[in-house]
């Protein structure tokens, strides 16, 4: 078997679950990504080619949120240029940071990822709603900083987007997840541009991945639900491990 086909056949699956845990609690690149660089990529490829997937499978839940009316598209508009504004400087960032410092990296935010995954409470409660100037202006910094670290790397952009849009701007769970899914698309969009440009993103494996993700997006987003993120830590877990015994692995060889 082709090195090529093994990468389909690992990537598509856990793209696909990646979407679907995406859809419902954020936090999908937590298996997307790794997904790609288990099978060997580079790095800033496996981010650049993880950014046409879930690109694709984001614009389907927008508009499934969208339809739903958990959008308010005067906020999310505002929210729009900022998460545009820090994506685009965090995939300049990325690009400027080699393999070996990127690895150093992911073995600092692995761990931790899993501890929050393992640990955190995120969604328990509402929280009484500030005003709609409080609310927006909140919403914005988180925007252009989760835009940042989207750009620069990306998993679990959605999970802390959500966290940040319930906890610190205080928004109704189904608000905060609808303006979740535009802040991401755009950011995801914004992002991928400037890789494609760089010539970056595998075309292939991107596209046929993105259908997988869409799949796994709409279904998803049918499951919404609030309790729908304990169900996928196991999963999280799991792919987290893997991928940092391979990281680690490389990092000690090379």
């Amino acid at each position: 078997m082709s090195a090529e086909v093994l990468q389909f056949l690992i990537v598509c699956p856990l793209v696909f679950l990646a979407g679907y845990i995406d859809a419902i609690a954020g936090g999908g690149g937590l298996i997307s990504l790794p997904a790609y660089m288990i099978t060997g990529l580079p790095v800033h490829n496996a981010i650049a080619t993880n950014k046409m997937s879930s690109s694709m499978g984001t614009l389907v839940a927008t508009a499934k949120y969208a339809r739903s009316g958990y959008i308010r598209w005067r906020r999310a508009a505002l929210c729009v240029v900022c998460a545009f504004v820090g994506s685009t400087s965090g995939a300049r960032l990325a690009l400027m940071v080699t393999d070996r410092y990127f690895r150093i990296f992911l073995l600092v935010v692995l761990p931790l990822t899993a501890a929050y995954i393992l640990f955190g409470k995120p969604f328990v409660g509402e929280k009484k709603p500030y005003g709609a100037v409080r609310t927006t202006l909140i919403s914005m910094l988180t925007a252009v900083c989760i835009g940042v670290y989207d750009g620069f790397y990306g998993p679990g952009t959605g999970t802390f987007l959500l966290l940040l849009l319930t906890g610190a701007a205080h928004m109704k769970l189904t608000e905060a997840n609808g303006t979740t899914k535009v802040i991401n698309l755009t950011t995801n969009v914004s992002a991928l541009a400037i890789f494609l440009l760089n010539g970056k993103v595998l075309l292939p494996l991107g596209i046929t991945a993105g259908l997988f993700s869409i799949a796994g997006n709409y279904l998803g987003a049918r499951r919404f639900s609030k309790g729908g993120a304990s169900s996928v830590r196991p999963v999280m877990l799991i792919v987290l491990a893997i991928f940092f015994v391979k990281v680690l692995t490389e990092l000690i060889i090379g």
